[in-house]
């Protein structure tokens, strides 16, 4: 597959090194430092802008816009008329709809909005996938196939999921790391070192999350199992409950989705 990336950030970067072995690759970026690393990791091709990589583009079967938001509208009017095979497009940018993005390129059809996370720089994330209307079977397999170099693809119905998505996954490592945070401070606090600490936090949420992954039982019924009524664990879970954490976090994430959908009405407005 011929892949074109205009942006080698550090999503970009992940992808490159997921598929650098299988496909043909294109990095377009202003940054020569970036350009640079690319070539010597990956032995991939560079520009520093999409007006000098007209044949790489206009050669590709996918284009992955791996971009700011802010800067999406500008490196539309500029790839639209590197589009003669009609690419799929495939954004991975925040907040920037479909919608949007075709109007920006006149039209344009071929378009799958991807949202993955940051575990992705180790092979481990996941991403969250919705395909625009002018997309066909062969379109969602390349998209598939280029996202699942960094870990598995979850398939959407509605783009308007796609907040949501981006609030349980795409924001939540940072959750994971916040609470982990929270686990060294309190390992500190009652006389573990700093590295006692960090390393049983780490162990102890890997662990558990990699025992929820290879359950059967809904983690409702693992979490109740370790929870003895009148034990050390229903005391911390009690302390929780009557802290409101549970709500906390779960209107923190619908903060995230509601941010999410403003992004996309600011972003997309003409």
């Amino acid at each position: 597959m011929k892949i074109a990336f205009i942006g080698g950030g550090n999503m970009a970067s992940a992808l490159i090194a997921g598929l650098a072995a299988h496909a043909g690759i294109h990095v377009v970026d202003p940054d020569p430092e970036a350009r640079a690393r690319l070539a010597s990791r990956h032995g991939v091709g560079t520009a520093a802008a999409i007006d000098a990589a007209p044949e790489a583009l206009e050669a590709a079967e996918v284009v992955v816009l791996a971009v700011k938001p802010q800067q999406m509208r500008e490196v539309a009017a500029a790839l639209r008329p590197h589009l003669g095979r009609r690419p799929l497009l495939l954004s991975i940018a925040a907040g920037i709809r479909i919608a949007a993005l075709a109007r920006w390129l006149g039209g344009y059809g071929a378009i799958v909005r991807a949202m993955p996370n940051t575990p992705a720089l180790i092979g481990m994330g996941i991403t969250g996938m919705v395909a625009g209307s002018g997309v066909d079977a062969a379109g969602r397999a390349a998209a598939d196939a280029v996202m699942r170099a960094v870990g598995p693809t979850v398939w959407l119905d509605d783009e308007a999921l796609i907040d949501p998505v981006t609030a349980v996954s795409g924001s939540g490592p940072a959750y994971v790391f916040y609470f982990l945070e929270a686990m060294q401070q309190a390992a500190r606090e009652m006389g573990l070192d700093a590295q006692q600490g960090r390393q049983l936090a780490l162990a102890t949420f890997t662990g558990a999350a990699q025992l929820a992954a290879q359950s059967d039982e809904a983690v409702e019924v693992l979490r109740q199992r370790v929870t003895s009524k009148g034990g050390t664990t229903h005391a911390a879970i009690s302390s929780m409950e009557a802290a409101g954490v549970k709500e906390a976090i779960v209107a923190a994430m619908k903060a995230a989705a509601d941010r999410g959908r403003a992004l996309g009405d600011e972003l997309g407005k003409d």
